[in-house]
């Protein structure tokens, strides 16, 4: 099932919610209660849209194997600021005024395309000696997290009107545009953080073939 993730909704509400709208429709049918199986293959972080991949029944199965799928995502970033999450949810610190000129942007993306070393946010749902990364971080633990290689294949700039900066990217599986937003900021000299992220593909899936959650009749 494609759906078109709506924003403040975490993953798993979706996939709960979708789960039960299921089952019960099942039950119905079934003239007895019955538990429909719905996984996802990559989340979406609450405040994001867009495509999400849910998994249904014996679809479940294939995860693993849609996880490692290219995406696509619009992203918008503001410069000049920065977030202790990388997003509108953390705690927002002006910390440039120095306007970067077009070029000066477009140089610094090009840097970014490719094979490059990032670090997965603290707020993420990576795994760190068992527990995961955001619920270690929301309890001030201090998170070491371990750098990694991901791919961007292409970034496209939409638009800059400092602060603000629109961008497409298609990237392989595993990439954080927040942090990716993080790193163009510190390459600027003027920090940033995501106001806006868009998931718009998921290999061969676009979102313009998903449907709302109002289509399954969730609100």
């Amino acid at each position: 099932m494609l759906i078109d993730k709506p924003s403040n909704m975490t993953s798993f509400g979706v996939v709960a919610r979708v789960r039960r709208v299921l089952s019960e429709r099942l039950s119905t049918e079934a003239g007895e209660k019955r538990r429909v199986k719905v996984g996802h293959a990559g989340t979406l972080d609450p405040f994001a849209t867009g495509l999400l991949v849910l998994l249904v029944g014996k679809g479940t199965k294939k995860a693993q194997e849609l996880l490692k799928l290219d995406k696509e995502y619009i992203a918008t970033l503001k410069l000049g600021y920065t977030s202790t999450t990388g997003d509108p949810e953390g705690k927002i610190t002006n910390c440039s005024t120095n306007e970067k000129s077009l070029n000066e942007v477009e140089r610094v993306l090009e840097r970014f395309v490719g094979e490059i070393r990032q670090k997965p946010p603290m707020y993420s749902a990576i795994k760190i000696d068992g527990r995961r990364a955001y619920k270690l971080a929301r309890e001030g633990k201090e998170v070491e997290m371990p750098e990694r290689m991901v791919r961007i294949d292409e970034i496209e700039m939409l638009e800059y009107e400092f602060p603000r900066l629109a961008i497409r990217v298609k990237c392989g599986s595993g990439t954080y545009i927040r942090t990716l937003a993080e790193d163009i900021g510190e390459a600027l000299g003027t920090g940033a953080y995501l106001t806006d992220l868009r998931r718009t593909q998921v290999g061969e899936w676009r979102v313009e073939d998903a449907v709302g959650l109002e289509a399954l009749g969730i609100k």
